[in-house]
């Protein structure tokens, strides 16, 4: 088990005898009275063997209680909590022995990340600690509380149906800089389909597939009917700094326009519609993501804020969006309790709001950290594309062929899309079989209007395998497989 309140019993062997502690602060205040070091060292290796059972940092109630035991002169924790400062957060050693340890108090659902500094200068992991997260600075360990919950959507999930990416290069002429650029396509996407995607623009493209995992993000999103099939753009930045921030965010901000979306329009079958846009950003690619949004509404009509850094020229972007003329532009985000911007987070909420802005924004008990903003990309992707979103332009668009889709997700399990368009108005039938033709379930027959139509399949009381769905339009049949995993 990774959790016990120590408030239980724990049961630690001394000198032959054993004995019950309520809490860590009796187990230590027991070491101080023992008579001698090898009694010491002899509970503390029993209490360590616990200790590794049940989870270091051993954690009880709202108490994180860290452990090091290894020779050492000093030992500090620098993390989330102190502003990665180890200055103040030195843990006490028991006389004797190499025995380290320090207390911290922590919400029940806090999750923060942590290393130790031993000897002043040299910055570790926990060794004791099996649960690390990556960061942009490499991996720092963690400590999550009992209450907070792991994000499942961030693992690779081999069972459902995932979409495609490839990598390309958009050049400048704005920045004179080549971008290197990832491009997620859904699992539906058919390049004869006339269907239309929302798109999403991710700053820090890179990071946000390394370290977000935000294409495994999406692909468990788009198979649990969380949010509606999106293609995703992963813009890797070259001087982050000031591209995002300072010297170069303006002509940044033209690229990503002017040059920028226009290729990917080009390429790919995404709505031109600002509402059906979104950009969104960590720290710095927040602040420029809100620059974006505000400076060009017409083009991006959604904003997604992972603990957007704002301070840099003088909050030039926050009092843009809060003094400045209303655009019509819908922001989403998150920050954290245990980062230095929450406060001015919390006010840029109030005051946008009251101006008028839709705000979809969550404050959580963690730092600024990508374990923070991976375990949140769902929430600003639900809040702007949620599941059964139709984009603008595919609204608008006229159906110039009578088209079967492939259903979404695929493989699936219970429940799958099925996507049909009709070129004018007629008689559908939408049956489907099982492969020797045996017929499961009619889910349309009736006269459907031209356009593209959606319906939910589910086959809860189906036995895995695979079906064939078809569709009988205007004279014409088409059928297509599709697979139910249970």
């Amino acid at each position: 088990m990774s959790y016990v309140k120590l408030c239980l019993v724990l049961t630690i062997f001394v000198s032959g005898q054993f004995f019950a502690q309520s809490q860590f602060n009796d187990f230590i205040q027991h070491l101080y009275q023992l008579p001698t070091v090898e009694k010491k060292e002899a509970a503390i290796d029993s209490f360590m063997t616990y200790a590794r059972a049940v989870g270091i940092p051993f954690i009880e109630g709202d108490k994180a209680n860290f452990v090091y035991n290894k020779k050492a002169q000093s030992v500090a924790i620098a993390g989330d909590f102190n502003g990665w400062n180890p200055s103040n957060t030195k843990m006490a050693q028991m006389s004797g022995t190499n025995f380290f340890f320090r207390t911290e108090n922590f919400e029940h659902d806090a999750r923060l990340d942590y290393k130790f500094v031993v000897n002043e200068y040299n910055w570790i992991l926990d060794p004791e600690n099996k649960n690390n997260v990556s960061g942009g600075y490499g991996p720092n360990s963690e400590v999550a509380m009992p209450n907070y919950i792991q994000p499942w959507e961030i693992k690779y999930n081999p069972l459902i149906a995932h979409g495609t990416r490839t990598n390309i290069t958009i050049n400048s002429s704005v920045i004179n800089k080549s971008y290197s650029v990832t491009i997620y396509l859904p699992p539906s996407y058919n390049i004869k389909s006339e269907k239309k995607y929302p798109t999403v623009y991710f700053q820090d493209g890179s990071e946000y597939i390394t370290l977000g995992s935000a294409i495994n993000v999406i692909d468990n999103l788009i198979d649990s009917n969380k949010i509606a099939e999106i293609i995703a753009i992963f813009v890797t930045p070259n001087n982050r700094n000031d591209e995002y921030a300072f010297a170069k965010r303006y002509k940044y901000a033209e690229f990503f326009v002017t040059e920028l979306v226009p290729a990917i329009d080009a390429k790919y079958r995404t709505s031109n519609s600002a509402s059906d846009r979104l950009v969104l950003g960590d720290s710095y690619g927040g602040n420029i993501s809100g620059l974006i949004s505000y400076t060009y509404p017409e083009v991006f009509g959604n904003c997604g804020l992972h603990s957007a850094a704002f301070q840099t020229n003088d909050y030039e972007v926050y009092n843009l969006i809060v003094n400045g003329d209303k655009k019509n532009i819908k922001f989403a985000g998150c920050w954290g309790t245990y980062e230095a911007l929450d406060k001015n987070m919390r006010e840029f909420n109030e005051k946008i709001s009251a101006k008028g802005y839709n705000f979809d924004w969550a404050e959580y008990h963690e730092g600024h950290s990508w374990g923070q903003w991976r375990a949140n990309i769902d929430l600003i992707l639900e809040s702007i594309f949620p599941y059964g979103y139709t984009s603008i332009t595919s609204k608008n668009n006229i159906v110039h062929n009578f088209e079967l889709h492939q259903n979404y997700p695929n493989p699936f399990n219970p429940t799958t899309v099925i996507e049909y368009s009709l070129s004018k108005k007629g008689e559908v039938k939408l049956e489907v079989t099982d492969t020797l033709g045996q017929s499961i379930k009619i889910l349309v027959d009736d006269i459907k209007s031209s356009g593209t139509h959606h319906i939910v399949f589910d086959g809860s009381n189906l036995s895995s395998g695979v079906y064939i769905y078809s569709i009988s339009a205007n004279g014409k049949t088409i059928s297509k497989k599709m697979q139910l995993i249970k």
